[in-house]
């Protein structure tokens, strides 16, 4: 299963670690400090949660639009990572008692607040940097075997290299210590696996866009 077998395990070790300090995140190993609304470890679980959700969201698609193993494998694994992510992130809001959801535009705790969208991409769906736009989203549920594997492998492409930005913004700006190391396996994890489809495009012919 080439190099995907080590990654999935990479993945698990990093959900097994950060799983077991969900609960305690709250106060961070001991402090009582808990983030505010506007902080960038609250901007940053809301807007991955989003990010998360629409990979998922794709993973499953791809699923059902073709046979191959290696692409179903990696869809899989990509859906169970990131919706146990999403579900820790989501649930750190909860323990913080802070709003899932925010008036400010997406992206905003990295100074991105006014470039989160871009132009069509954003009234259609986009909401921050690799998302997938709604047509984009309805064109790979209409295609088929080889065209929906290279479409996906180019979506989630470009959805992970979004991803690793804002994950590295939360190393970078978060103060959660189990937040900045979630942040920084998301790094690692979706650069690997940016690689790892890089190889599965030039196997079918393709090139990420």
């Amino acid at each position: 299963m080439r190099t995907y077998g080590l990654i999935a395990a990479a993945a698990a070790l990093a959900l097994v670690g950060t799983g077991a300090l969900t609960y305690a995140v709250a106060g961070d190993e001991g402090s009582d400090r808990v983030p505010s609304a506007d902080s960038a470890d609250a901007g940053f679980a809301r807007d991955m949660a989003v990010h998360h959700q629409q990979a998922v969201e794709m993973s499953y698609v791809v699923r059902d639009r073709t046979d191959d193993e290696e692409v179903r494998r990696l869809a899989y694994d990509i859906a169970q990572t990131q919706a146990n992510q999403r579900g820790m992130m989501l649930g750190w809001l909860d323990l913080w008692e802070l709003p899932k959801v925010s008036a400010d535009p997406p992206m905003t705790w990295m100074g991105m607040g006014d470039r989160a969208t871009d132009g069509e991409d954003g009234e259609d769906g986009a909401l921050m940097p690799g998302m997938a736009t709604r047509a984009e989203m309805e064109r790979l549920g209409k295609l088929n075997g080889k065209q929906a594997e290279i479409f996906f492998l180019q979506l989630m492409t470009d959805h992970h290299e979004g991803g690793v930005h804002m994950a590295e913004g939360c190393v970078a700006r978060c103060t959660v210590a189990v937040e900045k190391r979630l942040a920084r396996g998301m790094v690692e994890a979706q650069q690997s696996e940016i690689d790892l489809m890089a190889g599965m495009l030039r196997e079918r012919g393709a090139a990420p866009r």
